[in-house]
């Protein structure tokens, strides 16, 4: 058994997949767990969500249940990273705050930014075949999620699939230049 004071401190690094719903981040990212050499923990919003018990909140109190999961979330991902674990995060940024909250949080230069791009009729066809999805989130969430318009990376989901934008993402891994989106963003505020 390993003890504590033999494990070196270091900060974890976090792939930060943003997109809309149904764009293809949990592919990716499931794709991506297969081919990293390290450890990583694939942690996705909506496993946040999941956990919540099933009763129902009082529509005056959804929106701040909700606010409060996101936040979490990120707090989650920051412990994780901060202890030293890679993460893949599979997150929306569809609202100002959530970008705001994870730039105060995270170390800048850890973060990997990955704009995860679909048009939206194919998120459209993704969410009729999906149907566990509310018709329309992906296209309400289009406009803001990527208004910040700054990665280290993108793709196009419609065009490539999961493995192609996961080994892109991979490659980019072995010489990240910075200054990273992370860091250029915080800088702009």
């Amino acid at each position: 058994m390993e003890h504590l004071s033999s494990v070196p401190p270091r900060s974890g690094l976090v792939i930060f997949l943003n997109g809309t719903s149904s764009s293809g981040k949990s592919s990716i990212a499931t794709e991506l767990l297969a081919m990293l050499d390290e450890p990583y923990f694939h942690m996705p919003v909506d496993a946040f969500h999941a956990m919540r018990s099933r009763g129902d909140v009082p529509p005056d109190r959804l929106a701040t249940v909700l606010h409060r999961t996101w936040q979490g979330y990120h707090r989650a991902v920051a412990g994780m990273a901060a202890a030293g674990n890679n993460v893949v995060m599979d997150h929306v940024l569809s609202a100002e705050w959530r970008l705001t909250d994870c730039l105060a949080l995270f170390e800048p230069q850890d973060v990997v930014l990955v704009g995860v791009h679909c048009p939206l009729p194919e998120l459209e066809r993704r969410e009729r075949e999906r149907a566990d999805r509310p018709p329309g989130l992906a296209a309400r969430q289009l406009e803001q999620v990527h208004a910040h318009g700054v990665y280290d990376v993108e793709c196009d989901t419609s065009r490539s699939d999961p493995r192609e934008c996961a080994l892109r993402i991979r490659d980019f891994l072995t010489a990240r230049p910075t200054p990273t989106a992370f860091q250029r963003l915080r800088a702009a505020r």
